[in-house]
């Protein structure tokens, strides 16, 4: 049978989301990062060098692996009928400007200033708009359920797109270029990806050290090329005028908006700006950004032009065609290509396990806030409390990378998938701030739009470019984002419908205490606690214990866990207690979206607060219901079942709650849902 705690917020010992604003009648809003990674609260406490460090390796890992094959496809993309001087100048420039406009201005300068205590990230931005709003809207919800169900496909494209990109450099050594075949190419991504994700359970705390230290070897490294080869041709420098972006453009037509679909890879990543910010801090973040991480960028990107200007020189000067080259590795001498190669596998690697890590912190709160049935949600560190790992969604992330890399094959076929799941949720990230800033932050209506209106101009314009390659790999990041948020949006309905019927079902706790009252049960001694996402109806289990075992324990405790629109609940206000009568008192336990309930912590501050109980002379009840699908449910028959599969395969509640398994006793009944 499915358990009425598996997960749905409708059940018996689910948690309550009442602190979360719903839809009419509806789904819980949440809060949680799109690519937030999971390295912890407690690097808060390091030096500012030390957090900008450490963001190096985690923020910006994914953006930075970008050189590694954006400027290539975009001058391919380019040069359909040979590339000319011109249009090398146009592609560089776009990059620069792209990284510029999106990167510096709407995340660095407007989109960071909009933190949840001090958290970012897709859904936690979502979680401020629907506060701001004061009321339940479908909108905001919507947005935000899109945007997580978006970072998935994103999740699932960066680790192939990025160890692929690496591998493929081996080509460019002398020695090897006959060798590596694309089946090498292949089997040596395969085993670097088998290798990540199965050490996802060892937890990364040790191996994260590392992260900083070596990213910023990498961008060091990408500057002193970039740097080289502008040395040698310096005239790539008028790029930096975007009166080349803006005349390429113009000149290419429809070529133009398929370069720009291209371009966009330059900034893929962006989100982990404002989904680590918890992890890091704001300035450490727009610090390394700054002074660090952009100018090595820009540097890389002006050195691939310098040497694709170089290229061209020596082809025409040859009377010969301009070779389509790997930009990025044969721009650096010959002798440094293994070298580099190496270090661009590690910092894919990086890249790849920022975006896992920050699907499992993205799980883990959309778990809390009732978005998805509960997952196995382990942590792999005692001291880092960003340290999680989720057993099935590691299987799946890598079972959908492998099968990704085996259909598309090479980064250039990738490279076609990859843009449309990021400028949809960059979407979503402008609307819910364009809410924030009237809302609450009360900006007037012109100067909100004056954010708006440009930056949603541009967003839709790199949605409009990336929805052109939806029939050569742009329908995979949808077909992704639409299943994920058809699973969300059946579990928050079909939670929505059980709790309705349970609460229709269910007896008022006021009315309970007037039957005891007039008719005393036999007393059990010792305390019964009775989770419940209602605490003002009397639980599933209590009235099951009360009809079939006839018998009430001599202390009662309703203990409701509830979710709130926060990342953190502080400790003084984990636990409030109200007395109801001399046998049954009210529990409520509320946890941020960013924190894993564990009822035996929270019972020991209520024994500090005066509830006296002894842990191992205590009954955890938990409701348990078999659920059979019915025409009338309000969802189709399929979504039905589905919710029903989803029930099924949820975690066991004992686990997630971490309730002792020997003190818990499960009564079952069948609803029809």
């Amino acid at each position: 049978m499915a358990s009425e705690a598996s997960g749905a917020p409708a059940s018996d010992c689910a948690p309550a989301s009442s602190d979360i604003p719903h839809q009419d009648g509806g789904p819980p809003n949440g809060n949680g990062n799109g690519n937030g990674t999971s390295h912890g609260h407690d690097l808060k406490g390091h030096g500012f060098f030390a957090l900008a460090l450490g963001s190096v390796g985690v923020v910006f890992g994914d953006i930075g692996t970008s050189p590694l094959y954006a400027f290539k496809e975009a001058l391919a993309a380019a040069s359909h009928d040979g590339v000319v001087r011109s249009e090398i100048f146009g592609v560089v420039s776009l990059a620069l400007w792209a990284m510029f406009l999106i990167v510096t201005i709407k995340y660095v300068v407007f989109i960071m200033r909009a933190d949840n205590k001090g958290e970012g990230g897709v859904l936690s931005l979502m979680a401020l708009a629907q506060h701001a709003m004061g009321r339940r809207t479908t909108l905001v919800f919507v947005l935000g359920v899109a945007g997580a169900a978006l970072f998935y496909g994103d999740a699932v494209i960066t680790p192939a797109m990025s160890v692929l990109s690496a591998v493929e450099g081996l080509r460019t050594i002398p020695a090897l270029e006959h060798g590596v075949t694309n089946e090498v190419v292949l089997l040596i991504a395969t085993v670097m990806l088998l290798g990540l994700f199965f050490i996802q359970s060892r937890g990364t705390a040790s191996v994260g050290k590392l992260f900083g230290p070596v990213c910023a070897v990498w961008f060091g490294v990408m500057f002193a090329l970039g740097a080289m080869n502008l040395a040698a041709n310096p005239g790539i420098l008028m790029a930096v005028n975007p009166f080349y972006a803006v005349k390429f453009l113009a000149e290419h037509g429809l070529t133009g908006f398929i370069v720009l679909g291209a371009v966009f890879l330059t900034v893929t990543g962006v989100e982990a700006l404002t989904a680590d910010m918890g992890h890091f801090g704001r300035w450490p973040i727009q610090a390394a950004w700054l002074f660090f991480v952009l100018p090595c960028l820009a540097m890389n990107y002006l050195g691939q032009g310098a040497f694709a200007l170089t290229t061209l020189q020596t082809a025409e000067a040859a009377g010969t065609a301009m070779p389509e080259l790997n930009w990025f590795f044969e721009m650096a001498p010959e002798a440094l290509r293994l070298p580099l190669v190496l270090l661009a596998g590690a910092a894919t690697v990086i890249a790849s396990q920022a975006v896992i890590t920050g699907a499992f912190s993205l799980t883990q709160q959309a778990i809390q806030l009732g978005l998805l049935p509960r997952l196995d949600v382990r942590r792999t560190s005692e001291t880092q409390s960003g340290q999680i790992f989720v057993p099935q969604l590691n299987t799946m992330l890598l079972l959908g990378v492998l099968a990704i890399m085996f259909t598309f094959q090479t980064s250039s076929a990738l490279a076609h998938a990859y843009g449309l799941a990021v400028t949809g949720t960059m979407i979503v990230t402008t609307c819910m701030a364009f809410i924030v800033m009237r809302k609450l932050w009360k900006w007037s209506l012109p100067m909100a739009l004056l954010f708006l209106v440009p930056f949603l101009a541009l967003d839709i314009t790199f949605l409009s470019a990336n929805a052109l390659r939806f029939f050569s790999g742009g329908w995979l990041p949808v077909l992704i984002g639409a299943v994920l948020f058809m699973i969300m949006a059946t579990w928050v309905r079909g939670s929505q419908i059980l709790s309705a019927k349970t609460r229709r079902d269910s007896v008022p706790l006021v009315d309970l205490m007037e039957i005891l009252r007039a008719r005393a049960p036999h007393r059990a001694p010792g305390t019964a606690i009775f989770l419940t996402s209602d605490p003002d109806m009397t639980p599933v289990a209590l009235m099951h214990n009360l009809k079939h075992n006839k018998v009430l324990h001599e202390r009662n405790v309703i203990l409701t866990v509830r979710t709130t629109e926060t990342p953190r609940v502080n400790e003084e206000d984990r636990v409030k207690i109200e007395k109801v009568n001399d046998d049954f008192k009210k529990v409520v336990v509320s946890y941020g979206f960013m924190e894993s309930p564990n009822i035996p912590k929270a019972l020991a501050v209520c024994r500090k607060q005066g509830l006296k109980f002894d842990i191992m002379a205590t009954s955890f009840f938990l409701g348990r219901r078999s659920i059979v699908p019915s025409a009338n449910s309000g969802m189709p028959l399929w979504q039905d079942r589905l919710f029903i599969y989803l029930m099924k395969n949820a975690a066991n509640p004992t686990d997630f709650f971490k309730i002792p398994p020997g003190r818990v006793v499960e009564l079952g009944a069948q609803v029809t849902v």
